[in-house]
């Protein structure tokens, strides 16, 4: 699948101080476009919900649209 995210995702992947998160959720991103979403719940409206069980928790929020294309919409931790 091909992913596409959106410059909100980017930025705040980018500013994200947490560097073993980081790698941790980039990871998982890949592993989400081979098919395979690990920990995950959907959501309504075909958004689903990417845990990351690393630092505070991040999570990352994504829809499908047609099985080649991956958007992630945003990315924060759980107080967020």
């Amino acid at each position: 699948m091909r992913i596409k995210a959106t410059a909100q995702f980017t930025n705040w992947l980018d500013r994200l101080r947490d560097i073993q998160g980081r790698a941790r959720i980039q990871a998982l991103i890949q592993r989400l476009s081979g098919g395979n979403p690990g920990t995950h719940r959907d959501l309504r409206f075909s958004l689903s919900e990417l845990k990351i069980d690393v630092g505070p928790g991040y999570r990352v929020y994504y829809t499908r649209r047609g099985d080649v294309l991956i958007i992630l919409l945003c990315g924060g931790d759980k107080a967020s």
